[in-house]
């Protein structure tokens, strides 16, 4: 671009920038967001691309197991690295894998565990109740025994309960 100063009476005017003919957009041409602005005013354009959300990959216990098989069958030398690249995977992956197959590779509940284990609470009322009856079983021992004593001091027969059931 070229600049040109005009003298106007021995003073300098404001510089002029010489555009060439094609250069400046008529105003049919302006793009919408040129058009709506006021003068003066500057606006930023929407970004037009769409960013999709990032989404954690899921892989099948048969995908798993197929991919240990290829990495276990794999013996030269690069060619584990060649099966991570090709697959997308990193070698994390299959360490936890592998530990998942040791522990039977079963698929896990996802999302927050429970607080207690289901059973937890069948379990204690059972504990205390046992505690309790055990509790009533020793009393009742101790009852018995001072009944005995009591009966052979004062030379009362106890009555004796057969095997059938029946007193004598």
């Amino acid at each position: 671009m070229k600049t040109m100063v005009n003298m106007v009476n021995s003073i300098a005017a404001p510089p002029r920038v010489l555009v060439s003919p094609g250069a400046e957009r008529s105003q049919a041409e302006r793009s919408e967001v040129e058009r709506s602005a006021a003068p003066g005013e500057t606006k930023t354009r929407p970004d037009p691309e769409v960013v999709a959300k990032a989404q954690r990959r899921q892989f099948t216990a048969d995908y798993k197991k197929r991919i240990l098989a290829a990495a276990d069958v794999a013996d030269e030398p690069g060619a584990i690295g060649a099966l991570l690249r090709r697959e997308g995977l990193y070698s994390s992956h299959l360490t936890h894998w592998r530990q998942q197959r040791d522990q039977g590779l079963a698929p896990h509940r996802r999302g927050p565990k429970p607080k207690h284990d289901p059973l937890f609470e069948e379990v204690r009322k059972l504990k205390q109740q046992n505690n309790q009856l055990t509790q009533r079983l020793t009393q009742a021992e101790l009852i018995i025994d001072v009944q005995k004593k009591v009966s052979s001091l004062l030379g009362i027969p106890l009555a004796t309960v057969d095997s059938d059931g029946s007193n004598s």
